[in-house]
């Protein structure tokens, strides 16, 4: 799945951590990540440096792709 905007990198990363059955709690304890972290992530939320990233890659012409691992 091509990344081309912060929302969609969220939408990926919920439905990986539903996908493993894994609460945002569980994040939360497992890796010290705040759940507004998380939540903010997975909601599409913009933060300057993901969403920099994101853009410069793409106007570079640079295909941001994750894989789900075993798909």
């Amino acid at each position: 799945m091509k990344v081309g905007n912060v929302k969609t990198f969220g939408e990926i990363i919920k439905k990986q951590r539903k996908k493993l059955g894994y609460t945002q709690k569980y994040i939360c304890e497992v890796c010290g990540i705040s759940a507004s972290y998380i939540s903010d992530l997975e909601n599409g939320k913009t933060t300057i440096e993901l969403g920099k990233a994101i853009y410069l890659a793409n106007l570079l012409g640079i295909d941001i792709e994750m894989s789900e691992r075993g798909s």
